[in-house]
């Protein structure tokens, strides 16, 4: 009892909370489950309901009722806004989806902060619910019991809506047969436009209602996304009351965690997500058909086949007819060797960009260079996302723990006196690949959405390492002052721009090389087959599982040479250079340089930053802005990315749209377990587009 009695208001305390996560985390489960939007703007409907509530509030009932009417109503326009705005992304997957709503969602806050201010906001509610009532003799806001108690009504119409009325009838036909519900003579399109303005409106009400309890200000969205993307994995998309349980006990370990357990409150959460999710994908079927389907196209194996075979002397193959040419006029053996046209075709963005590098000391200024140097360090960080998400098939938003791991360690060989670059740069990549090995088997099971839900765990629980573990990482404060690194042994350390720069350079064109030679020997040709008709692969014999596997390793260690060159370039290391933001942008430049790209994915980092830090700076505060701006263009403007613009190759080999079907979150309509549903990625052109839903078409 007297456990129970010293606990009792942040007991209290987290079943408001939970309540307020619950009315946001309906909403999003609404457009992910039956809309099938992955929207990751939903925070910033949250934050227009609240800072227009807050704004209206003045301590009166008609504050109140006003707030509420127009925060629900501007989020409930937003939403629809959001559904015209998705609309031609229906048969692009996913991820299109993710790039447009993130940044629709920097554009929103850019623009909020510029309207509201920096600060937040104050918000004043009625007297009569601005006091406290005594509850078990502990005193007690009375406010958030009236939330509780207008929470728990909302859950139960919610549910009554959905289950007994004829929307709700309509709004679940849209989900599971939009082919039916078209056939009585409703429209899907309305219905899906309809759920993402319920969804909005859900959102800007528990913005306008839960601004006293989670106030408008910076970062209020991307907390409240992060916390409400929990509750939806926890709870699933088939029931409000499950959704309901789930955002109950995650605000109980967002306050009672806290209060009796402190030292493992960051870590609960994302370890429960990922721990459900990966429990998920295990009692599912293999991912037979979750990376493609028959239809994505010829079999990769035998197309690597039928490549070989050309590439050998035949009558199909460059040395047809040269058997039968007389020996004297046989062209020499080293002179049949050398590329061809087309190879110098495609190895030329590769030698202009190199070119373009080099240059770059001689044109730019001591801070542009700077910036280069960290758009190569992001660069590498991208073209690991690359490897995984276009070459493996699993779409990724956790690559910057091994990113993180690669980081501090070389941040602490630097402070140990391990000064020498090439020893950082092989200490950092093997502790980076040791990381990946270890949390490879838990990502290689799952497809689709279920591992960018699985990466974005696990690059949060390295994050809250990283917050927490300050003899290692400094915690929030980060770390600084250790030595400068050297390029080679015996060598001075680098502290001049240029120096820094070159160096990067040379790590960057070695690592991009590697990663090039691999996916284009044999062994990259397997897991591009694995990626595009796994169950041909595992059906032929193939170790899947194996090859997916040796390719996160890979990829682990690629992102911590990255950090390592971040560490040597900055020559300071914080939380931020690591959080969620990077892992966004780092998935964005792969999308906007074209999925299995290389070189675009190259080009992608280094367009985010030079926008963000570059070309922000002749426009200060506003670099979110522009950024969101860039990324909303990208969706539209170049829907197979920038490698897109050579005809679909790349750079990197390979085509430039997102090769991975990206639907599918365990529990989603259509989605048990994995997805097993093609992505409109690898959909032949005669193939039916997916639903509004995210389902395919029978």
């Amino acid at each position: 009892m007297e456990l129970l009695d010293a606990h009792l208001v942040p007991a209290v305390d987290g079943v408001a909370f939970g309540l307020l996560l619950f009315v946001v985390a309906a909403g999003l489960s609404l457009a992910f489950g039956t809309a099938g939007v992955l929207n990751l703007s939903h925070g910033t409907l949250y934050a227009i309901g609240a800072y227009t509530g807050a704004e209206l509030s003045d301590g009166t009932w008609g504050g109140l009722a006003l707030g509420l009417a127009a925060g629900t109503a501007a989020a409930c326009v937003a939403g629809a806004g959001l559904s015209a705005a998705t609309a031609p992304l229906a048969r692009r997957g996913h991820l299109a989806q993710a790039l447009l709503t993130f940044g629709l969602a920097l554009i929103g806050g850019d623009l909020l902060i510029q309207f509201f201010g920096a600060d937040e906001l104050p918000v004043r509610v009625p007297e009569v619910l601005d006091s406290s009532v005594t509850l078990l003799g502990h005193r007690y806001p009375a406010y958030r019991l009236c939330f509780i108690v207008m929470a728990v009504l909302l859950a139960a119409f919610g549910t009554w809506v959905l289950t007994r009325t004829r929307m709700g009838a309509a709004v679940r036909a849209a989900a599971d047969d939009p082919q039916m519900l078209a056939a009585t003579g409703h429209s899907p399109r309305a219905v899906h436009t309809g759920v993402l303005a319920a969804a909005g409106a859900l959102a800007g009400a528990a913005g306008v209602l839960g601004a006293p309890i989670i106030g408008p200000g910076p970062g209020t969205s991307e907390n409240v996304l992060m916390l409400s993307l929990v509750v939806v994995v926890l709870g699933g998309l088939r029931s409000l009351w499950a959704t309901f349980a789930a955002a109950v006990a995650v605000g109980e370990v967002q306050t009672l965690g806290v209060s009796v357990a402190p030292e493992l409150a960051p870590y609960l959460l994302f370890a429960a997500m990922a721990a459900v999710l990966v429990l998920r994908s295990r009692f599912a079927e293999p991912a037979g058909a979750g990376h493609g389907s028959e239809a994505s196209g010829p079999d990769p194996v035998a197309r690597l086949r039928g490549r070989l075979a050309g590439r050998l002397p035949g009558p199909k193959g460059p040395s047809a007819g040269l058997d039968r040419l007389p020996r004297r006029n046989r062209a020499p053996a080293w002179l049949a060797r050398l590329p061809g046209r087309a190879a110098w075709w495609r190895a030329a963005p590769l030698l202009v960009l190199l070119g373009v590098l080099i240059a770059l000391p001689a044109l730019l200024d001591a801070y542009s260079i700077s910036l280069a140097g960290s758009a190569l360090a992001l660069g590498l960080l991208a073209v690991s996302v690359t490897v995984l998400t276009g070459y493996a098939g699993l779409p990724t938003l956790g690559q910057t723990a091994p990113f993180a791991v690669g980081a501090y360690a070389t941040a602490n060989l630097a402070d140990a006196g391990w000064t020498v670059g090439p020893v950082q740069i092989v200490l950092s990549a093997l502790a980076a690949a040791v990381f990946a090995a270890v949390v490879g088997p838990a990502v290689i099971r799952a497809r689709g959405t279920t591992v960018l839900m699985i990466t974005l765990a696990i690059g949060e629980l390295t994050g809250a390492v990283v917050n927490q573990l300050k003899s290692v990482t400094g915690g929030a404060d980060g770390l600084v002052g250790f030595p400068a690194t050297q390029a080679l042994w015996g060598g001075e350390g680098m502290l001049e721009e240029s120096e820094l720069y070159n160096y990067a350079l040379v790590v960057a064109v070695v690592a991009v090389a590697l990663t090039l030679l691999v996916l284009r020997s044999p062994a990259g040709k397997l897991l591009t087959g694995t990626r595009g008709a796994e169950a041909r692969m595992r059906a032929s014999g193939h170790p899947v599982g194996r090859y997916l596997l040796v390719a996160h390793i890979c990829a682990g260690a690629l992102a911590g040479v990255g950090g390592s060159l971040m560490v040597t370039v900055q020559q300071y290391l914080s939380p931020a250079d690591v959080g969620f933001e990077i892992a966004a942008f780092a998935l964005l430049a792969v999308v906007i340089g074209g999925t299995t790209s290389v070189i675009g994915a190259l080009l992608g980092a280094g367009l985010i930053v030079a926008t963000r830090d570059w070309v922000a700076g002749s426009w200060p505060g506003h670099g979110p802005l522009l950024l969101g701006v860039l990324f909303v263009a990208t969706v539209y403007v170049l829907p197979r990315g920038l490698a897109g613009l050579r005809g679909g190759g790349s750079g990197g080999g390979g085509q430039g749209g997102p090769p991975f079907d990206a639907t599918g979150v365990p529990g989603a309509p259509g989605a048990p377990g994995t997805s097993d549903t093609p992505g409109a990625e690898g959909r032949p052109p005669s193939a039916p587009a997916p639903t509004p839903a995210g389902k395919a078409s029978p």
